[in-house]
């Protein structure tokens, strides 16, 4: 078959893989191939255990997979082949030098400029589709620019806004799509291409266009303002806690406000992901630098607010627990940051294991599809840690449970059959606040929520 169009995506992570799978779908008469330098994650996507978990991106994948959608290994070659190169490599926070903690480490990005720059042998387009700080086209332009002879390289920002859990939808059915370029001829041209390519299913006036500076920001803020409603909300709880107000009420009242809504006001114990905190970190950084203290502070305070949620809540297990949780056994129901995905990167559960068993207490992991990236996450751990996949199985023998990720499995346990095989006093520790609280103390469990009035059966104990 002849293929209108040949688009290569470096990277194929949880943007890549399921960005292209989109465009494959969408475009049947494109021929989209996706390359990473880890050759094990590319034999995952062409075999039937994927590597990455998103509701309905199987089903697509088994659609277009060696149709118009294939995984190689080849980057030289793709390069060279493909005109419409979109590059989706991981931007960490820098963990050395300048920067360490905060700015983001671009190695990943200049290795694959230079590699691009080495093997193209035609003039491209190249798509910035990793979250990136503002600027960074400059550096990747300024690499792709000592091209010599007739080749010509336009670089574009086009910024992901899906979230995991939900990615197919929203990349079938986007908020918005944006895409920045330079405005020149050869800037907006390039741009029209790209433009082209997301019509052909996402209609004309979701697709916004900007100058390519403005779209490298607008993700780092999307992300930053999205962070700082769940800071905001968690930091209600503390005070909800302490006055017998229920957070989910004050959440409701304010959300049904038309200039606020209620998305992004559910408390608990703070964001994860990897884009959130790396990102308001960048912002931070990014503040600092320009000589911007008053800003960077006000942003820097948005992860400190998800930083003490995370140990506020330790601490309460603790206190709770007659201040000792050595050789207790507590189930974790839940290591991904949200539900509906695998990824734990800066999941609360990683922290609150850790501290967990910094207390020395026997714990127990379960979750539907974390299992194997818990385990990796926590294999330098010292202390008992054991994986059960099956929750009526993980809560044996338990001591008490913390409920870290908000999947619809745990809102519908059979939470009598759980208690009758715990230990007595047996504890919930509500860290997402989906469970039927009243149902569960009315059951024997002492119940602790985030933001409302915890409900136990100790007398003169009061709640949390």
């Amino acid at each position: 078959m002849k293929f209108k169009k040949k688009i290569l995506c470096i990277g194929a992570g949880y943007v890549g893989g399921p960005t292209m799978a989109m465009i494959a779908h969408k475009c049947p008469d494109y021929r989209v191939t996706v390359v990473d330098i880890n050759h094990e994650r590319i034999d995952a996507w062409n075999s039937s255990e994927l590597p990455v978990y998103e509701p309905g991106l199987a089903a697509i994948i088994k659609k277009t997979r060696g149709k118009n959608l294939f995984f190689d290994k080849d980057i030289a070659g793709q390069i060279k082949e493909n005109d419409i190169i979109f590059v989706s490599v991981n931007t960490p926070t820098k963990t050395f030098g300048a920067g360490a903690g905060m700015a983001s480490d671009l190695q990943f990005l200049e290795k694959t400029a230079r590699e691009i720059l080495k093997y193209s042998q035609s003039s491209k387009i190249i798509i910035e589709k990793s979250t990136l700080p503002v600027k960074t086209a400059l550096a990747m332009e300024r690499i792709l620019s000592s091209a010599k002879g007739k080749i010509s390289f336009e670089v574009l920002s086009n910024p992901e806004f899906m979230a995991e859990g939900s990615a197919m939808k929203d990349l079938e059915n986007p908020d918005r799509v944006l895409i920045g370029s330079r405005e020149t001829i050869s800037g907006l041209k390039a741009r029209k291409e790209l433009v082209e390519i997301y019509a052909r299913w996402v209609p004309k006036e979701k697709i916004i266009t900007s100058n390519i500076w403005s779209s490298e920001l607008s993700k780092l803020v999307a992300n930053a303002f999205l962070a700082q409603r769940v800071s905001s909300i968690n930091s209600i709880s503390v005070l909800c806690e302490i006055a017998d107000a229920d957070v989910s009420e004050v959440a409701r009242a304010v959300g049904l406000d038309s200039r606020i809504g209620g998305k992004f006001l559910n408390a608990g114990i703070g964001f994860g992901g990897s884009c959130f905190k790396k990102d308001i970190l960048n912002l931070v950084y990014l503040c600092r630098f320009y000589g911007l203290p008053e800003v960077a502070d006000y942003w820097e305070s948005v992860v400190k607010i998800n930083k003490y949620q995370q140990e506020r809540f330790i601490l309460h297990i603790l206190s709770t627990m007659f201040n000792t949780l050595a050789g207790k056994k507590i189930c974790i129901l839940g290591f991904s940051f949200k539900a509906n995905t695998g990824d734990t990167r800066e999941s609360p559960a990683i922290y609150i294991t850790r501290r967990l068993l910094a207390e020395c207490a026997d714990v127990v992991i379960s979750d539907p599809k974390a299992m194997g990236n818990a385990a990796l996450d926590l294999a330098d751990e010292a202390g008992e840690i054991s994986y059960i996949k099956n929750p009526y199985e993980a809560v044996q023998g338990c001591h008490a449970i913390a409920i870290l990720t908000d999947w619809d499995l745990y809102k519908k346990l059979d939470y009598k059959k759980i208690y009758q095989s715990m230990v007595k006093p047996a504890f919930i520790f509500d860290g997402r606040n989906i469970i039927d609280h009243k149902k569960c103390f009315e059951i024997g469990f002492n119940v602790y929520p985030i933001g409302k009035p915890g409900l136990s059966h100790f007398k003169n104990q009061p709640g949390i």
